[in-house]
């Protein structure tokens, strides 16, 4: 492994991303463990010759193998205090690479956030070079995250909530057909409090983005809930 080369990326930009998936349960996120024990979101930087978009989805698909992945962007981050040369070198030594006090990866960086969306069962993470492991936490129990990290989960998940009403979130967070129960259950976990059943239903269908299926059958069939998906 080398050094990434400033011919190849551009300088002092760069991306994390707070990927989201729903468990069924609970709401994780995708969180990176370095080989010096630093936790962090996954990020990375952004070639000469690529859009910033493409960077991110690029950066996602190596880490989970997906290619058709809900991405929004939602904020810069550029504070001082996420200047941390000492730390990026530590890593960088950690995986066996001594890069030069001037090199561009330890100068200063700001950082394009977005969050993605994907369906908790359909990802195999895997670590990069520089990471030890990747794998889901739950958004309450999460480790120590490095730099500002933890703040930008924070606002990851405040947009999330803000964009749940105007957006299809269940789209990448579900299966292709789920129940109204499990689309309330998305909706609940993230909005952090308890709907009632029939005023969520009678929303969800007015809005007109819904369409029904077979009846889903596991014990009496007068019980069996419909199964929905979210119109093309």
């Amino acid at each position: 492994m080398k050094l990434p080369s400033e011919k190849e990326f551009l300088s002092h930009i760069s991306y994390d991303s707070v990927i989201f998936g729903f468990s069924g349960k609970e709401l994780k996120i995708l969180v990176i463990k370095y080989h010096t024990g630093h936790y962090a979101l996954p990020g990375g930087f952004v070639k000469r010759n690529e859009d910033l978009s493409d960077a991110v989805k690029r950066g996602l698909s190596d880490r989970t193998s997906l290619s058709n992945i809900y991405l929004e962007q939602f904020h810069t981050f550029g504070s001082l205090k996420r200047y941390d040369p000492e730390t990026m070198q530590e890593l960088l030594k950690a995986a066996g690479l001594n890069p030069d006090p001037s090199h561009w990866m330890l100068d200063r960086f700001f950082s394009i956030a977005y969050y993605a969306l994907i369906n908790f069962k359909d990802v195999d993470p895997k670590p990069d070079q520089l990471s030890d492991s990747i794998d889901w936490y739950d958004i309450h129990n999460l480790p120590p995250l490095m730099q500002d990290h933890n703040k930008i989960v924070a606002m990851a998940l405040q947009t999330l909530r803000d964009n749940l009403d105007r957006k299809l979130i269940g789209v990448n967070l579900l299966s292709e057909k789920f129940t109204m129960k499990e689309l309330q259950e998305v909706h609940e976990v993230i909005l952090e409090k308890k709907l009632r059943r029939t005023t969520f239903q009678r929303k969800m269908l007015s809005l007109e983005i819904l369409e029904r299926h077979e009846k889903r059958y596991s014990g009496e069939a007068h019980k069996a809930p419909y199964l929905y998906s979210f119109k093309k």
